[in-house]
């Protein structure tokens, strides 16, 4: 699947066209189509990711997992328990909702 693709599919699933993708991200009017015939700017493909909140692996087509499941966090060796990792998720979701509320 090509870049344009997947681009396609997600923005079908969010019910959001192109050009509200590049009017969001402050992509060009009309470049994400373009991106079939020509190499789009690394920043440009980035700022899609980050609208999806989709790795930019999985728009290039480098994984099939669209999904980041890494996290980061200083933790000093010791080990996350359940109750931990069930906090962390939730914190995530609550980055998202803050995310959705400002688009």
């Amino acid at each position: 699947m090509s870049l344009v693709d997947r681009i396609k599919s997600l923005s079908d699933a969010r019910k959001v066209t192109f050009a509200e993708i590049e009017r969001k991200t402050g992509i060009s009017n009309g470049q994400i189509r373009r991106w079939d015939v020509s190499s789009p700017k690394t920043e440009n493909v980035r700022k899609v990711a980050d609208f999806f909140d989709v790795s930019v692996d999985y728009l290039i087509g480098r994984t099939e997992e669209p999904y980041i499941e890494t996290i980061a966090a200083h933790h000093d060796g010791e080990e996350w328990t359940d109750e931990e990792r069930e906090e962390i998720e939730r914190f995530k979701e609550f980055v998202r909702m803050k995310r959705k509320d400002r688009e």
